[in-house]
Formats: structure tokens, C-alpha cells, sequence
């Protein structure tokens, strides 16, 4: 796997909008942010499109996307939000160019299809802030500034107190590729050649506004086809915007965790990951390990 070069001042970085529409404010302050870091901004002609639910049509977004793929001198490419509409975009994307001059590309939610896109071109992305999360906190916010840093160059390392999820929590070690992101993103993903799961890797997932016996059914069909079986270890994130369901046999999370119960991958829960402002940047594709037991959970790569 290809970890795409660290930034360096006056590296180019454009934002764009392959899936939703965003509003301007959070784009210009994404803009600002990465300018204070040196580099040079640059909005995509349709970063800021209004069709429907989107940023614009397929054609327009692609053309936005494939463009920065193809530029050389554009060094990172952040997606100013998630929504919908990245699944629109994979079959057309022409990756020759980039794998041999990649670059960083930087989101998360509806993003995670094209994260997978990207893993199966064997270079790393990064699930991360996006423009909005950018724009509107400062530089010393916490997943700001681990995104800085990992963008020019420094390692990942997360020290990380274990709290309310201990009961749920599993210990133990795991060591190998990083994979995930939105659960039910990627569960769409599963039977088409963009779910690869890799062989003892450790697998993420977060997500929002769902019931809980959707989860439930994403949980089980992640169960069924086989993925449990693969990995090494799992991240359960930020699970947000939900009510528990009292016709449920359990809560959410104690869902999830009743789904696994009959693997012995070190599992964690709470980690922060997701729609929250704690969403520390996770590099996806990339070698990882993670550590659980009682009082710590320890992630580096």
C-alpha cells in the first residue's frame, strides 16, 4: 500500500463535492484553515453546485474528481462533505495517473466508497475532517490538528482511556490493514469488488441517523458474509442521532457486540471516530495496530 508524500508549503490542495451539496461558508473556511497551513486552496468548479440533493450531475462531479486525480501538481484533495453519491462516481474514475502520483484525499462518511476505491488502487487515504468540521473549528481543535500532522508527515499513534464501553470491550492485540468507515456505506459495498476484506485486518465502522434494527441487519449481513471470519480486530466508532428501540432485544451497541460474540478479535467501543467533533483521522488501507485491555485502548500506525 502507497502512503501518498507529506505536504510541504505551497503544496496545492483542492476541495471538492463528489457526493452532496454544501453551503459556500464552509468551504471559504476550509479554504482559510488550509491556507494558515501553507498550503494553496483551490475550489473545484463545481465544489459548490445546487442539483437536488447534490453538489451536481454525475458528469460534473467526476470531472471535479478525476481532474485533481490527474493534475500533478495538486498534492491533496479534500471532500468538503459526505450525504450521497459517491457510489455514482467509481466505475468511471480513471486511476492511472494518480497511482503513479498519488495524492492525499481526505473524508469520511458517504467518502468511505471512495476510500475502498482507492485501497483496491493500493494507495492510502484518509477518513478524516472535511471541510465543514474545518471551517468551523479552530486550528488547536484535536482532530485539526492530528489531521495537520498527519498530513505533513508525522505518525499516528492514539493513547485513549477506556470509559463507559468497558463491559462491551474485548482485550487483546491486533496488528494489520486498516478498513471500514460508514457501515452502511460499506455494507452496500459488500458482493461488489469494492468490499475487499483483508485477511487479518482490523475493521472500523461508525455511523448516523439509523434505527437500531437497521444496524442490526447491516451487523448480521457483515456477519453472513463472512467478514467477521477475516479480520483480526474492530473498532466500533461514534454511533450518533439514533433512539433506542425498547421492541429491541437489546441497545445498539450491546447489539453489535451480542453479533461478535463467537470471535475472539480484540474489540473496542467509543472509539472516536464518526459524525462527532472527536473524529481522529484513521488512515485507511495502511498497516495498523491496536491494542485493548481494561484501563487503554492504544491505536498506531
Amino acid at each position: 500500500m502507497k502512503r501518498p508524500p507529506a505536504l510541504k508549503e505551497h503544496d496545492r490542495a483542492v476541495i471538492l463535492s463528489p457526493a452532496g451539496r454544501i453551503d459556500a461558508h464552509h468551504v471559504t473556511g476550509a479554504a482559510a484553515l488550509l491556507k494558515k497551513w501553507g498550503l494553496e486552496p483551490l475550489t473545484a468548479s463545481h465544489a459548490l453546485g445546487n442539483q437536488g440533493r447534490y453538489s451536481g450531475s454525475v458528469e460534473e462531479r467526476l470531472a471535479d474528481l478525476q481532474q485533481a486525480m490527474d493534475d500533478p501538481s495538486v498534492r491533496l484533495i479534500l471532500c468538503s462533505r459526505g450525504g450521497y453519491g459517491v457510489v455514482h462516481l467509481l466505475s468511471h474514475i480513471d486511476f492511472t495517473s494518480f497511482k503513479s502520483n498519488p495524492k492525499w484525499v481526505v473524508g469520511y462518511s458517504d467518502i468511505t466508497a471512495l476510500h475502498a476505491a482507492l485501497q483496491l488502487q493500493g494507495v492510502a487515504s484518509l477518513h478524516a475532517p472535511m471541510a465543514k468540521h474545518l471551517a468551523e473549528e479552530h486550528e488547536e481543535d484535536v482532530a485539526v490538528s492530528h489531521l495537520h500532522d498527519i498530513l505533513f508527515g508525522r505518525s499516528l499513534h492514539y493513547q485513549l482511556p477506556v470509559m463507559e464501553h468497558l463491559a462491551l470491550n474485548r482485550t487483546g492485540q491486533a496488528k494489520g490493514r486498516l478498513f471500514g468507515g460508514n457501515l452502511s456505506v460499506f455494507t452496500s459495498l459488500l458482493g461488489t469488488r469494492y468490499a475487499k476484506i483483508p485477511k487479518g485486518g482490523i475493521f472500523f465502522l461508525e455511523e448516523i441517523g439509523e434505527h437500531p434494527y437497521k444496524v442490526d441487519r447491516m451487523i448480521h449481513q457483515l456477519r453472513l458474509a463472512g467478514v467477521f471470519d477475516r479480520i483480526g480486530g474492530m473498532i466500533v466508532g461514534q454511533f450518533t442521532d439514533y433512539e433506542e428501540d425498547d421492541q429491541m432485544s437489546a441497545p445498539l451497541l450491546q447489539s453489535i457486540r451480542d453479533a461478535v460474540n463467537g470471535y475472539s478479535f480484540p474489540l473496542c467501543f467509543g472509539f472516536p471516530v464518526g459524525h462527532v467533533k472527536e473524529n481522529y483521522p484513521l488512515l485507511m488501507g495502511m498497516q495498523a495496530q491496536l491494542t485493548v485491555n481494561d484501563e487503554i485502548i492504544f491505536f498506531t500506525q
